[in-house]
């Protein structure tokens, strides 16, 4: 069997893979041993027994703690995305605007909101709007979690939307030129529109990191499903199986999200983004042939010898 180089790096010989495969198993045997060991520990303390999952057959532990801490973290990430993105693309455009101190300002802003800790401003707009009484008792927690998140979120989002329309062919706005359009007709109807198709998947992996990010408003008191899983495991002294519940609602919610990105970048590479983003792509079936490339990249003609030293 001949050796395939790659771009990366060379295919190890004999001992490479003799030594990959020990290594391999090494591994294997550790983890399992690790993990025998943390199971070993967790059933000696109880917390592997049968009574620590019935309280998650109660509806009550659903309607008091886990959906309620849901509705939270899916309204907060909903809002703050949503006007993550408006904020975004405005500071972008800002930010590639012909005026030097409009682009100045959007510049200070993207790049004061992004160095910040989330967490830090959370708890900052908080005291904020507490002594200002900015929003109601009620909204408080809510308001600085979407606050927070919307400014962080769109900082990211303005740098983003400024890259993908700095990365368009250069074509496009002297294109836009030589027909008459202004600076802004050219940003809002030629760029913008081209920039916010190639950045879909980038703004939907955004929206995974602000539902992630809404689990810092524990912190401040804010009603979302990682503090309600805490408060439901004091509440029924089963702490793991309350961590691993919310640990698979979370992980769902960002699957989905994973997998609606993942279907949004297809439809991009189709070509079919401009009417229905969402639409399905469709796929020929497997022919089972594989490409020139793949079959025939070690091939060479019957007599062929290797040169390694052009002298030779």
């Amino acid at each position: 069997m001949s050796t395939r180089a790659t771009v990366l790096y060379d295919a190890p010989g004999p001992r490479g893979r003799m030594r990959n495969a020990v290594f391999t198993a090494l591994t294997v045997i550790a983890t399992v041993v690790v993990c025998g060991w943390i199971g070993y520990i967790l059933h000696t303390k109880g917390q592997l027994t049968g009574e620590k999952w019935l309280p998650f057959l109660n509806s009550n532990t659903w309607t008091t703690y886990l959906l309620p801490g849901l509705m939270g973290t899916l309204q907060s990430a909903f809002a703050s995305v949503l006007l993550a993105i408006v904020l975004g693309v405005f500071l972008g455009l800002g930010r590639l605007a012909q005026s030097a101190l409009i682009r100045w300002l959007c510049g200070i802003i993207v790049e004061f909101f992004r160095a910040i800790p989330v967490l830090l401003l959370i708890v900052f707009s908080y005291q904020v709007f507490a002594v200002n009484n900015l929003v109601p008792p009620s909204k408080l927690s809510f308001a600085a979690v979407v606050f927070s998140l919307t400014m962080y979120n769109g900082s990211v989002i303005a740098e983003i939307l400024r890259s993908g329309i700095k990365n368009l062919p250069r074509g496009q706005f002297e294109a836009a030129a030589a027909l008459g359009l202004s600076h802004r007709q050219t940003m809002w109807r030629v760029l913008l529109p081209q920039a916010v198709a190639a950045m879909l998947p980038a703004l939907i992996a955004q929206a995974v990191i602000a539902l992630k990010d809404s689990a810092l408003g524990y912190q401040i008191g804010f009603v979302e499903v990682v503090r309600q899983g805490i408060q439901s495991s004091s509440m029924n002294r089963n702490y793991l199986p309350s961590l691993i519940v919310v640990a698979i609602i979370m992980i769902a919610i960002n699957y989905a999200l994973t997998l609606l990105a993942e279907r949004v970048e297809r439809q991009l590479r189709a070509g079919r983004a401009r009417r229905n983003i969402f639409a399905r792509v469709p796929h020929m079936p497997e022919q089972g042939i594989e490409t020139k490339d793949n079959v025939m990249v070690d091939w060479h003609a019957p007599g062929h010898k290797e040169i390694r030293n052009p002298a030779e």
